[in-house]
């Protein structure tokens, strides 16, 4: 064989193959999706849009090379029984959102290939031995946000400057809250500010917990990220407006669905990119060979609209670092 013709062979032997090609002939792969809330609020919030968004960019299309085996919770005490639905599906990868889904996982000891869309720490929640090389089943995006909720305290101080009283929303079920609150009670402290935790797991809750946020004269709300509290946006930032409270969480889907301010990565942007991490390990790839990908740049989100509700004047400080300033 000619030099040339080698060379070309060999250079395109090195292009890479669509999706359709790749794929064995026939082979429609199972692609699971474990969220942890309800099936509106994954889609409001673009999340479960953005991965199909991501899987189209890549070639592969919906039906003829894969199919989505969906299950979404709304009930937090129901994850590990649809986690234990979905596994018998014998999905060849799958998709989850992270907190209390992932946790539900890790107790089947699920051996599928599983891309972590947010994982708080994935080596404390032990899914990885580092972020580099994982060497276990699997990779994903991590949120490593230790840092991010004192920067919402900072946030909240430029927002209301004489602040004193700090309600901080959580989910017991979630093992990753408690070092999460202790790091905002620490910064809270540091900043003048009285903490006063509140529990929330259940729809059913949330009455009790506004009401204690009331009683405690709480200025202020910051939730910690839960997918249980996304799908409940649109319910928690509507009674911080009728309290008049200033409210914060992680996510710029909260400002965008009405809450006050929002700082941190683009969620969005994890589940669009957790196709290419599905891809790979669709054409091999192992998944514990797969470094955990950082974060998207964080961003500050402010809703004008909520702050004019509330009473409380977007100031010149917080607009000035602003990434975006919903009218």
């Amino acid at each position: 064989m000619r030099r040339r013709t080698l060379l070309k062979l060999i250079t395109l032997g090195a292009l890479p193959v669509p999706a359709a090609q790749a794929r064995e002939p026939g082979k429609v792969w199972r692609v699971g999706f474990l969220y942890g809330g309800s099936r509106q609020s994954a889609r409001e919030t673009g999340r479960q849009p953005a991965f199909l968004q991501g899987m189209r960019a890549l070639g592969y299309s919906e039906t003829r090379d894969f199919v989505l085996v969906e299950r979404y919770s709304a009930d937090s005490t129901q994850v590990l029984a649809l986690a234990k639905e979905l596994l018998s599906a014998r999905p060849d990868v799958i998709v989850v959102s992270g907190g209390i889904s992932l946790q539900a996982l890790q107790k089947l000891g699920v051996s599928v290939p599983v891309v972590i869309a947010v994982a708080a720490d994935p080596v404390r929640q032990a899914v990885a031995e580092n972020l580099a090389r994982p060497g276990k089943n699997f990779t994903g995006f991590t949120a490593v946000l230790g840092d991010v909720f004192p920067k919402h305290v900072q946030l909240i101080k430029a927002a209301l400057p004489q602040i004193s009283r700090l309600a901080v929303l959580s989910n017991p079920r979630n093992r990753d809250h408690s070092a999460r609150e202790r790091s905002v009670t620490d910064a809270a402290y540091d900043a003048g500010m009285r903490v006063y935790p509140v529990k929330v797991s259940a729809a059913a809750e949330l009455d009790a917990a506004f009401a204690e946020i009331a009683q405690h004269k709480a200025q202020a709300l910051l939730i910690l990220g839960d997918t249980f509290f996304v799908q409940h946006f649109r319910e928690i930032a509507q009674r911080c407006i009728q309290q008049r409270i200033v409210s914060t969480y992680s996510g710029r889907e909260y400002p965008e669905l009405g809450g006050f301010l929002s700082y941190g990565p683009n969620f969005r942007e994890h589940y669009r990119s957790a196709a290419k991490l599905v891809d790979k390990i669709l054409k091999g790839a192992n998944p514990g060979e797969l470094p955990f990908e950082q974060p998207s740049p964080f961003e500050l989100v402010i809703n004008r609209r909520t702050a004019d509700a509330i009473g409380v004047p977007i100031s010149d400080q917080l607009a000035l670092h602003a990434d975006k300033i919903i009218e």
